[in-house]
């Protein structure tokens, strides 16, 4: 058993005590935390969301792999709800931005492990598509201002979305929004980084399943400027292949807004495809760094729109997993290194 006296160790000339360096190092740590506590609870208030504790710590998470953490903005593992309020997830990465698990609540997660070693996923699906409501179960989180923590994608150049996907049922979903009872979205929300003046729908960056010319696609769907164009990157392959019913699959799409790329990737291997706007939707056809708008997103949906819950559009009939947006362009040898990080259970 170690002395407890020779805990410090002895001093060296020039240098402090080891215990005198771990109280610096913690009041650092304290210091630079501030801000983004600071960020946390301003976006809490904001939302009327229940207090959670900032979760930068976290970015060390060993699911994760190392080169990712430090641009891990918010992910999401589905094992954390917040703190006297299950029907909210706390964020594991940087940000600290927890979500609402949406008219399902705590009874979203499920015993379902996308990956070895993993215990919950999150359920989204349509409810009642035969009557115009808002009871589709989702997840996300919404601010009219802007999300305060997430201000790492405010003016950036770069962002990535990756997680884990199953669907579990038909899909596109009967639209609820009309009275025609053969009318269906075009489209299947996975999971998204609202725009800066999002009404809950338009996004700054996408992973979705949208038809593409009569054609179910999945899809990277991006917009660089508030209130301007979006750019799509669509998978050649069926999707669903890349999206079989009933079998997980990691999907990342990135976006390189400075110079007007998108990528996509199935299992931690990239997938062929197409844009389908010609032109330069995303106006990068200038001079100088490109960057998205100087604005706070105003949230993330995932499993569909509207995360305010004031409509409904593109419900998933899906669980999802480990889900992680990035506020930088993830590379291919990195989304390989993620996906078979999950496989190999180290974490």
């Amino acid at each position: 058993m170690r002395n407890p006296s020779d805990e410090a160790g002895p001093a060296v000339a020039g240098r402090r005590p080891v215990r005198s360096r771990r109280l610096a190092a913690a009041v650092t740590a304290v210091v630079l935390c501030a801000p983004l506590s600071a960020a946390a609870s301003a976006a809490q208030a904001d939302t009327g969301m229940t207090a959670a504790p900032a979760r930068g710590h976290h970015h060390g998470d060993a699911k994760v792999l190392p080169s990712l953490r430090p641009n891990l903005v918010a992910y999401y593992d589905f094992e954390h709800p917040v703190r006297g309020n299950p029907a909210q997830e706390r964020d594991r990465g940087l940000s600290g931005t927890p979500i609402d698990l949406i008219n399902g609540g705590a009874a979203m997660r499920v015993r379902d492990s996308a990956y070895p070693g993993a215990g919950h996923a999150i359920q989204t699906q349509q409810v009642n598509p035969a009557v115009k409501g808002n009871d589709d179960w989702k997840a996300g989180v919404y601010s009219a201002t802007g999300v305060p923590t997430l201000h790492a994608f405010n003016a950036t150049k770069e962002a990535s979305i990756m997680g884990w996907f199953k669907t579990t049922g038909p899909n596109p979903n009967l639209n609820s929004e009309t009275a025609d009872p053969n009318d269906r979205f075009n489209a299947v929300g996975l999971a998204g980084l609202l725009s800066g003046d999002s009404q809950g729908h338009d996004v700054r960056a996408l992973l979705e399943v949208i038809d593409v010319s009569g054609t179910l696609r999945v899809v990277a769907l991006g917009r660089r400027i508030d209130g301007g164009k979006s750019q799509t990157f669509a998978a050649n392959e069926d999707w669903q292949s890349i999206l079989p019913i009933g079998k997980w699959v990691f999907l990342a799409a990135s976006f390189d807004y400075d110079h007007g790329t998108m990528k996509l990737y199935k299992n931690g291997k990239p997938l062929d495809g197409f844009y389908t706007v010609t032109g330069d939707p995303w106006v990068i056809g200038t001079p100088g760094t490109h960057t998205t708008t100087a604005t706070d997103p105003r949230g993330i949906k995932i499993g569909g729109s509207f995360p305010q819950d004031t409509q409904e559009r593109n419900p998933c009939n899906c669980r999802m997993d480990g889900l992680m947006f990035l506020n930088r362009a993830v590379t291919d040898k990195e989304v390989w290194q993620q996906y078979r990080r999950a496989l190999s259970g180290r974490h």
